[in-house]
């Protein structure tokens, strides 16, 4: 362990793995409280499309990408709003746009790039300070909005009732839709498109399963996040590979464990 700690880059990557996982895993407790896990893989594929973007224009992809996908999750909450589909039709609309655009951005290029895919797949160890700064800045905004976790709570189990009590439902809708756009965006360069809606999902399924409270449920899924995050950092170093999948592993085999320790129950 003491040479991990020694290595600058597992340094960063530890400090942005614990990161990212409470990010996801505080955020994914609303996500699965309100069945919306769709919205998480909608929006990182979303993501795709304002990587690609910024590949064309030969810039910061994550900047891109960034306002990009925050415009897709409140596009998302628009069409739900304003018209009588589901979130699931929703998130499947503007997932579907923007793979197209994420993809004729990419033809456009002309030239081949592995930028591409380490976006979709996740590259952990090449997290930088600045990653690590914008995901501190994440995390605080998450203190910050602290006094809003009763409310966000009292409507993902009550929607009607918090509507009756007038909450303003619809506007922390937009909000929470555009924190956990941000949260993706962030989330990307640990874990990539294709597995961040599994860090968003499965530590919070794994902690419903586990508890009797939203309030105990939010901080088992925080504490998974994180912990799922360094320990699969050093399992992935110790016998060499990905590291965002043997995060996601590591998490699921904790999910089917608790899944069978409570039905053994």
């Amino acid at each position: 362990m003491g040479e991990i700690l020694s290595l600058p880059f597992m340094q960063r990557a530890l400090i942005g793995g614990a990161l990212v996982g409470f990010l996801a895993s505080y955020y994914g407790v609303f996500i699965v409280q309100r069945g919306l896990s769709f919205l998480g893989s909608g929006l990182a594929h979303a993501a795709f499309g304002g990587i690609a973007l910024g590949l064309l224009l030969q810039t910061e992809p994550l900047w891109v990408a960034l306002p990009f996908t925050v415009i897709v999750a409140i596009g998302i909450a628009w069409v739900k709003y304003r018209t009588e589909l589901s979130s699931d039709t929703a998130v499947g609309i503007f997932f579907s746009v923007s793979m197209a655009l994420g993809i004729v951005f990419l033809f456009l290029r002309r030239e081949y790039t592995a930028d591409a895919f380490t976006y979709l797949f996740g590259s952990i160890l090449a997290v930088t300070e600045t990653d690590i700064w914008i995901t501190l800045g994440m995390v605080i905004i998450v203190f910050a909005t602290w006094p809003l976790w009763s409310r966000w709570a009292y409507t993902s189990f009550d929607r009607e009732l918090a509507q009756t009590d007038r909450l303003p439902v619809i506007r922390d809708d937009y909000f929470l839709s555009v924190l956990v756009a941000v949260t993706i965006v962030v989330a990307i360069k640990v874990v990539g498109i294709v597995l961040i809606a599994a860090f968003l999902v499965i530590p919070a399924a794994t902690a419903r399963v586990l508890s009797r409270s939203f309030r105990m449920m939010t901080v088992v899924s925080v504490t998974i996040g994180v912990s799922s995050a360094l320990i699969g950092l050093v399992v992935s170093y110790y016998i060499n590979i990905p590291s965002g999948a043997t995060i996601i592993l590591i998490q699921s085999l904790l999910f089917f464990i608790a899944m069978l320790t409570k039905s053994s129950r």
